[in-house]
């Protein structure tokens, strides 16, 4: 349960620089928009990261959503 709330925390972290992110790349162009894809690649790493932690503890019991 411990890990299930650290995860979430986690996630709501990602989301949160998501949402800073995507507001910064409406504020910026040219060279300034790549660094902020950049981060938005990054960031797309991260939470693959988390989703895959979240796989491996996910209890065997527990159907995986989509079949």
């Amino acid at each position: 349960m411990e890990a299930n709330l650290a995860g979430i925390e986690r996630v709501r972290e990602l989301l949160d620089r998501l949402e800073q992110a995507r507001a910064r790349l409406e504020e910026v162009d040219g060279d300034e928009a790549v660094d902020v894809l950049r981060d938005l690649a990054e960031l797309a790493k991260e939470v693959q990261a988390e989703i895959d932690r979240a796989r491996r503890d996910e209890p065997e019991s527990m159907p995986h959503a989509g079949g």
